[in-house]
């Protein structure tokens, strides 16, 4: 994995140069910074390197190793996405985890954890919220063009109606991207070199997590709302989903020029014209996201079977799959049984000591009674039922994290994809063949055990240099290009209305 966002050079273990350390076990990482300048930090050899070093590997050999299947099972892919994506609701696949769909999910974990990595979230900035990176250079930016042969091709932006006082209101920076709108994720397609590979057309669609303090609010709005009342098409009233998560998806603002059409009506559109693009092709349509971007994923998939988007007009199903990662309940006993009725496959990836995917419906769920559940679903709105099947994880399996209690950690997603690369089974240890590489484990958290020396939250934001105006002043570099061209315009977000 190319890491371009931070400072890190190169991550070493078991180094066998005397003159570097005497203990071959120990490990070093490595920062880039002034040459000479001396870095400090517990329990760690740091050694810091300029831009013209050359005596050592730098981390973005990294990506080599990422997310390996071996290759004849790479060559299977085409020959079994269809189970992978559920056809049999993965019967004989998760336990003991078949390599094939374990190696899938990390990959399109890794595309819901790229929504987090491209997320501008220096608050200093006046492009705070916003994406950091241009589309045509997503992954390539963010050391994923590896194994990921997708383009992305729409940007998606949300915003969230909220009554709060005005005074709470006042920009940072009155010249901000947008006071309202925030880049929550987008949409990708495959290229025509790993269509073949996957043995058809991919239309993925990436959805973030919870960052805001508005999306925060969100999450708390754990009140049931029907679909029909957020102009969701549908053919049953009483289908209802979380009234926060529902905001998101189709909030919009004539005054805001990224939200002027809905986070749904964006993601619809762009579906839409791809299908249409590709419509002598064999298509899957596959949305993926962590924790409030599960839930995301999981009311678009439902959306998008509902619409009838996902049926060709020859009659044939596109087949629409949600690979959710930490997500929390969504909807009521008839989100959960029309779901399922449109054939939409959804598979939870979750840890078991992880609080989020227990909520909403702490006590009216699918775990207790049925006519309990529809006692519940009369009279109060907080019955929430799970959806699809789940692929259960135990971070205390593994060898390589501390024994601590942090809820932060147990949610990240980065754990999660650490402990879904050394997964073989229920009841069975972590373990790590061509694994990947676990240091990323420590992005945004400390959880690695300190024998690995890998400094906590290393994942820096992206060095904003400075950058000489014509009239000589040094001015921050904020990125501009990024936005340019990322306003989607009205009409060609209605035009599947």
């Amino acid at each position: 994995m190319i890491i371009s966002n931070s400072r890190i050079i190169s991550l070493f273990t078991n180094l066998q140069k005397p003159n570097i350390m005497k203990n071959p076990s120990q490990a070093t990482m490595f920062f880039f910074s002034e040459p000479g300048k001396k870095v400090t930090t517990r329990n760690y050899s740091l050694k810091v390197l300029s831009k013209n070093d050359s005596s050592f590997p730098i981390l973005s050999d990294i990506k080599k190793k990422k997310n390996k299947v071996y290759d004849d099972e790479e060559a299977k892919i085409a020959e079994k996405w269809k189970d992978i994506h559920g056809q049999n609701d993965w019967e004989g696949m998760l336990d003991p985890i078949d390599p094939l769909l374990r190696a899938e999910l990390i990959r399109y974990g890794e595309m819901a954890q790229a929504c987090y990595d491209a997320f501008h979230l220096d608050q200093d900035s006046k492009f705070c919220g916003s994406c950091k990176i241009d589309p045509g250079l997503f992954f390539q930016s963010l050391g994923l063009s590896a194994n990921h042969g997708y383009n992305v091709t729409s940007y998606i932006y949300s915003m969230y109606h909220i009554n709060i006082p005005s005074f709470f209101k006042v920009p940072l920076w009155p010249d901000a991207w947008s006071h309202k709108a925030n880049w929550i994720g987008y949409v990708a397609v495959s290229n025509d070199e790993y269509s073949t590979h996957l043995g058809r057309r991919d239309i993925t669609i990436a959805w973030r997590g919870t960052v805001t303090d508005l999306e925060k609010i969100a999450d708390f709005m754990d009140f049931q709302k029907p679909t029909r009342y957020h102009k969701i098409p549908s053919r049953d009233p009483t289908i209802k989903v979380e009234a926060g998560f529902l905001e998101i998806y189709t909030s919009k603002d004539d005054e805001c020029n990224f939200c002027k059409v809905s986070a749904r009506e964006q993601v619809l559109a762009e579906v839409k014209r791809l299908i249409d693009r590709y419509s002598n092709e064999e298509i899957s349509i596959t949305i993926t996201g962590h924790s409030l971007g599960s839930a995301l994923a999981t009311i678009n998939a439902y959306d998008i079977a509902e619409i009838g988007l996902d049926v060709r007009e020859d009659g044939r199903v596109i087949p629409i799959c949600v690979f959710s990662f930490s997500g929390p309940r969504v909807g009521n006993i008839r989100f959960k049984q029309r779901l399922e009725g449109l054939g939409v496959k959804v598979l939870r990836v979750v840890n078991k000591h992880d609080k989020v995917p227990a909520v909403p419906g702490i006590f009216l769920n699918e775990n207790v009674p049925t006519f309990v559940q529809k006692v519940g679903e009369l009279f109060l709105p907080w019955c929430y039922l799970h959806v699809g099947e789940e692929l259960v994880l135990d971070h205390k399996t593994s060898p390589f994290l501390k024994d601590i209690d942090n809820l932060t950690y147990f949610h990240n997603l980065e754990v999660h994809l650490h402990l879904l690369d050394g997964f073989h089974g229920e009841g069975r240890s972590i373990w790590h063949g061509s694994s990947r590489e676990k240091a990323l484990v420590n992005k945004t958290t400390d959880f690695l055990k300190d024998d690995f020396s890998v400094p906590p939250n290393w994942w820096e934001t992206e060095y904003r240099k400075l950058i000489e105006q014509h009239k000589g002043q040094w001015m921050i570099d904020h990125q501009q290009s990024s936005l340019k061209n990322h306003s989607p315009e009205e009409d060609d977000q209605n035009h599947h209305l």
